[in-house]
């Protein structure tokens, strides 16, 4: 299958996306429309979710992607995803000899 033929994603936009782009990447191509007109003026005025810079003409899209993992509690801080600090003590070396 095409990369063309598979639904568009956040990380397939470019650093500045419209918000046809945004739309189309968070809720897909049927929905995008609807997402736009009713929901994007709620996100907008939410805390965290990024203005459109007008300099560049569209929303940062690293911006987007990290209001919704806090949004949705899939990000590095959340109890889903938690982050360790690795312990090299706690291997063992290995006993194999080549």
């Amino acid at each position: 299958m095409k990369r063309s033929d598979l639904p568009l994603r956040l990380d397939d936009l470019p650093i500045f996306a419209t918000d046809d782009q945004i739309a189309e990447a968070i809720v897909g191509k049927h929905a995008a429309e609807k997402w736009k007109r009713e929901r994007l003026p709620t996100l907008a005025s939410k805390p965290g979710f990024p203005p459109i810079d007008a300099f560049h003409g569209g929303r940062p899209v690293k911006l987007v992607a990290r209001f919704y993992e806090e949004y949705l509690g899939t990000g590095a801080g959340s109890a889903i995803a938690p982050r360790g600090v690795e312990d090299r003590s706690a291997w063992k070396p290995s006993r194999r000899r080549a």
